[in-house]
C-alpha cells in the first residue's frame, strides 16, 4: 500500500483488517512510507504482530523514460486500445526497472496471497502476475467505480477503464465496497464491505445542536465546500446550531477563507485529525456526509454506531448502507442539502437514534473478517 502510517480511511481500515488477519496469520504491510516514518501508534498497530517492509521504486533512465511516456500518450489518446495494447501500456505505465523491483520486493516474503490496496496499486501488481506464481494475487478497490472512471475522475479518468479491467482480470479476486460497484465492472468482484473500525464511545444524548463532518480535505472528494455552502443558506434562519468539521489537507485555506467570507467564524469550526474522533461522535447531534463520492461512506458506519442521525448526499454506497434511514439529497445540490439540514433538526431523535444504532450492529467486524479468511484461503486458526 502507498501509506500506512498517515492518517486516512483507506490507513484505519486496512490497519484494522491487518491486525484482525495477524492473530491467525503472518502478515506483512508492504510500504511507500518512509522507513523513519514508522510509527506503530496509528490505528494501535503496535497491538498486533505486524511486520513491515520499507519500498521505493528505482529510477528510470531518462531515455527510457520519454519512449514511455510517449507510447503511454498514444495509447490514451491514438491507437487502438485491445487487449494486447493494453498489456503494452501496462509496461509503457510501469517501466521493468520499477515493475522487476517490485517482484524482487515481493518474492522476499514467500507470501501465500498478497493485497494490491488501491486501484493504481491492484493494476501494478496485476503487471507482475507471471513473476508471482503460486501466489493469490488480489486487487482491493477502496473508490468508487464513478470516482475513478466517471467523466469527472481526478483519479484515472474514462480513457483507462478498459485497461484496468483488462489487467485486473489477471487477479485472482478483485475486492469493491458495494453492490453498485460491483454491477459497473464488465468482470466478477467480490464485495465485502468494510467493517466498523473503531470502538464506539458514549452514545450521543442528542442535546448539542451540533453537525458533525469528518474527512480528508482532498480535492472536491468530500464536498465540505458544498457543506459550508449548504450551511451558510441553513444559517440565515437559524442561529442555534453550529458545525464542526474534523480533517486536515489541501483545501483547509479554502474552507477557512469560505467560512471568513460568510461569517460564520462563530458557526463552523475546524479540527485536526485525532486519535479520539469518538469525542466528536459522542457530542454531535448529527452527522453530515457531504462526499460527491465515496468508495464506501466508512464515517456513516461510525456515526451511526454513536446513535446520530444522517444527512447524506445521494450516493449509491450511502443507500446501500443506509436505505431508508438517511435524510438524502441530490449530490452537489446545496439548497437540498440546506433543506435536509432543517429537516433533520426535527426529526423524533430517539426514535432515529435507536434505528441508527441497529444498522451500525451489520458492519461488525467478525462478519467482515470471516469473509476475509474465505478469500485469502486462510483457516481461522491457521497460524
Amino acid at each position: 500500500m502507498d501509506s500506512v502510517f498517515s492518517y486516512g480511511g483507506v490507513q484505519r481500515v486496512t490497519a484494522v483488517i491487518a491486525k484482525e488477519l495477524a492473530k491467525n496469520c503472518n502478515i506483512t504491510i508492504v510500504t511507500f512510507d518512509r522507513e523513519d516514518a514508522k510509527d506503530t501508534s496509528f490505528y494501535d498497530l503496535h497491538e498486533a504482530d505486524i511486520h513491515y517492509r520499507f519500498f521505493s521504486y528505482p529510477d528510470t533512465p531518462s531515455w527510457k523514460n520519454f519512449l514511455c511516456k510517449a507510447y503511454s500518450y498514444l495509447y490514451r489518446r491514438v491507437i487502438p486500445q485491445t487487449r494486447q495494447t493494453s498489456n503494452w501500456y501496462s509496461h509503457s505505465s510501469f517501466p521493468s526497472e520499477k515493475r522487476n523491483a517490485l517482484v524482487k520486493e515481493l518474492k522476499k516474503g514467500d507470501y501465500d496471497a498478497i493485497i494490491g490496496v488501491h486501484a493504481p496499486l491492484a493494476v501494478r501488481l496485476a503487471s507482475c502476475r507471471k513473476y508471482l506464481s503460486g501466489t493469490k494475487l488480489i486487487g482491493w478497490i477502496h473508490n468508487s467505480y464513478e470516482a475513478l472512471f466517471g467523466k469527472e475522475s481526478l483519479y484515472i479518468g474514462p480513457e483507462l477503464c478498459k485497461h484496468y479491467e483488462w489487467q485486473l482480470e489477471k487477479l485472482d479476486a478483485t475486492v469493491v465496497l458495494c453492490n453498485d460497484d460491483a454491477s459497473k465492472y464488465h468482470f466478477a468482484t467480490q464485495v465485502i464491505y468494510n467493517p466498523l473500525t473503531l470502538i464506539p464511545g458514549e452514545a450521543s444524548t442528542g442535546t448539542s445542536k451540533k453537525f458533525l463532518a469528518v474527512g480528508r480535505f482532498s480535492r472536491l472528494h468530500k464536498g465540505f465546500d458544498l457543506l459550508i455552502e449548504g450551511f451558510r443558506i441553513f444559517a440565515k434562519e437559524n442561529k442555534e446550531w453550529t458545525l464542526d468539521i474534523v480533517g486536515e489537507g489541501v483545501e483547509e485555506s479554502m474552507y477557512q477563507q469560505l467560512i471568513k467570507a460568510y461569517k460564520l467564524e462563530d458557526r463552523i469550526t475546524i479540527h485536526p485529525f485525532t486519535n479520539r474522533i469518538q469525542d466528536y461522535y459522542s457530542e454531535a447531534q448529527i452527522y453530515v456526509l457531504s462526499s460527491r463520492w465515496e468508495g464506501f461512506g466508512l464515517v456513516l458506519v461510525e456515526a451511526m454506531a454513536h446513535g446520530l442521525p444522517i444527512v447524506s448526499s445521494d450516493l449509491p454506497t450511502s443507500k446501500e448502507i443506509m436505505g431508508d434511514f438517511g435524510l438524502y439529497y441530490i449530490n452537489g445540490d446545496v439548497k437540498g442539502l440546506a433543506r435536509q439540514l432543517k429537516q433533520a433538526t426535527q426529526l423524533d431523535w430517539p426514535m432515529k437514534s435507536k434505528e441508527a444504532l441497529k444498522i451500525a450492529k451489520r458492519f461488525n467486524l467478525d462478519t467482515i473478517i470471516r469473509q476475509w479468511h474465505q478469500l485469502l484461503g486462510a483457516s481461522e486458526s491457521s497460524k
